[in-house]
């Protein structure tokens, strides 16, 4: 029998860095070039490979579209069963602490699936994907907008989305009520 443990906050940082240096050091990027391509400064990133700081959600996904990688791929999440409970699971929190997303499970490189979290009147600003990325987005409770290209669309409980991520894209919360949401990030290019 396989018991999953939840990870401490100190093993999170130290996952997310040794994948971080062993993806980088396959691809054969140096730390300098990396930093320079995601435009985050060498020293963060040595502390992340360090296991010396746990990166903002910003910057995983600076890293991951660096390195051309799912997130989870970073977070080396995978198993033959896996189970994803809310107390126990990972979770990537925006800069402002408006926005949060819990990593649930990705398939082989092809896809991901997260759980969202966004905070009553909030709004997260995600930067643009890899080329090829496709988000699904389906709200689970209260409310979202999304704009896409300068375009609006309004959402209401259990109305989904699909658009091509590799573009900038905002989330945004006009309600005075946490907004729960499923993500699937699809890697058609992978």
């Amino acid at each position: 029998m396989n018991i999953e443990k939840p990870l401490e906050e100190g093993e999170v940082g130290k996952r997310i860095g040794a994948n971080l240096r062993q993806f980088r050091v396959n691809k054969g990027i140096s730390l300098e070039a990396l930093a320079k391509q995601i435009g985050v400064s060498k020293l963060t990133l040595s502390n992340i490979e360090r296991g010396e700081a746990n990166p903002t959600l910003s910057v995983i996904w600076k890293i991951a579209n660096g390195l051309t990688i799912p997130i989870t791929a970073l977070l080396s999440i995978e198993s033959d069963v896996s189970i994803a409970r809310k107390k126990d699971g990972l979770k990537l929190i925006s800069s402002d602490n408006v926005f949060v997303a819990e990593p649930l499970f990705h398939s082989h490189g092809f896809m991901e699936l997260y759980r969202g979290y966004l905070q009553p009147g909030g709004e997260y600003l995600s930067e643009a994907h890899q080329t090829g990325v496709v988000e699904f987005v389906t709200v689970m409770s209260g409310q979202l907008t999304v704009e896409i290209n300068g375009d609006t669309y309004h959402l209401e409980e259990y109305d989904s989305i699909r658009f091509k991520g590799d573009r900038p894209h905002k989330y945004a919360n006009p309600t005075s009520s946490l907004a729960i949401l499923h993500f699937v990030i699809s890697y058609n290019n992978f």
